[in-house]
């Protein structure tokens, strides 16, 4: 059977906001299978702010996207054809660290089955019970551990880790602020999610309001954003408290480099810990986090969602929503029909 793949290939590295003409979509025919591989037609693909990273030349925890490869990202899909004695036709699988496209040729060494739980949508795979709620797990547990009665501060707090986050820590008994942007995410975070309070970043001084729902501090912080957001919940923790920084993506678009916190002997003065994560430096621990995640979700304990833009050819304008804030929850690309 002969099949044709599109995909997206990286032609320059963006400046700024990524351009149309920084990729190409283009289309190659499947090669044939050698032994112990197999082809998996993608369905979803997810977009992460990491995406914008390995595009660039930075200095970064592993080697950026080389100039006429296949633009990276996480996928998964139904197994078409197989010549792996662990994976036939019709299985949920992922590639491992996939790419921008409509199939995959993965080793079975690197392939992973990925079938959902019962009761589980494919979707939740590559958010909630995926990478997405692995990296909310690992940072608020792992590094924050919120106690009962301190409070946690999440920024980014709408978006697909932070909302994730910020619920694991009401689990855990802290008292839970969001930071998000706009008076739509801000209620969801309150009236859905069951936050304690919300900050529309938008709307006026960041740190007044933290000064207003935090009296006390902040003990823990789960920060997705950087920047001033950052400054002014860092400047605001109390003696031993402790930061998960899970990404910064306020400075993704810029070739400048990002200052560091203002007050930076606070860390000295508080006691503070502050501890930079990628999820997969905690893959060891997965089944720990997954033992108790998923039924934390499968409970409806953890509330979580979607935001699924439909075909390949639309991946590189989707991916430039998650630096303008144009999307709800978990932004995935819906590549072909689920099975």
């Amino acid at each position: 059977m002969s099949l044709t793949n599109h995909r997206w290939v990286l032609r320059h590295r963006p400046h700024g906001e990524i351009k149309p003409t920084d990729l190409d979509y283009v289309a190659e025919p499947v090669r044939d299978l050698a032994e112990g591989e197999v082809l998996i037609r993608n369905v979803y693909l997810s977009l992460d702010p990491t995406n914008r990273i390995w595009m660039s030349d930075m200095e970064q925890y592993m080697p950026p996207v080389e100039i006429g490869s296949p633009m990276r990202g996480g996928t998964i899909g139904v197994v078409e054809a197989s010549r792996s004695a662990h994976f036939k036709p019709g299985d949920i699988a992922s590639p491992g660290l996939g790419a921008w496209e409509a199939y995959t040729i993965a080793h079975e060494t690197m392939a992973r089955p990925m079938a959902p739980p019962p009761g589980a949508p494919l979707t939740a795979m590559m958010s909630v019970l995926g990478l997405t709620g692995l990296t909310a797990y690992c940072g608020t547990v792992f590094i924050g551990d919120p106690k009962p009665g301190e409070t946690m501060v999440v920024s980014a707090a709408a978006g697909a880790v932070g909302s994730i986050a910020g619920q694991i820590g009401k689990l855990r008994g802290a008292r839970v602020i969001g930071i998000a942007g706009g008076p739509k995410k801000c209620a969801w975070l309150t009236e859905e999610l069951g936050f304690d309070g919300a900050i529309d970043y938008k709307a006026g001084d960041v740190g007044a309001a933290l000064d207003r729902l935090c009296p006390n501090g902040v003990d823990v912080n789960f920060e997705n954003v950087g920047g001033e957001i950052m400054d002014a919940v860092f400047s605001r923790m109390n003696k031993f408290g402790r930061m998960a920084l899970c990404g910064m993506i306020s400075g993704y678009n810029s070739r400048e480099t990002m200052p560091g916190p203002s007050d930076f002997g606070r860390i000295l003065m508080r006691s503070l810990t502050v501890k930079g994560f990628i999820v997969i430096d905690y893959m060891p621990r997965f089944g720990e986090a997954i033992a108790e995640l998923a039924p934390w979700v499968l409970q409806g304990r953890i509330k979580w969602k979607a935001h699924v833009v439909d075909g390949l050819e639309n991946a590189l304008s989707a991916l430039n929503r998650l630096f303008t804030g144009d999307h709800d929850g978990k932004l995935l690309v819906r590549i072909s029909p689920e099975p």
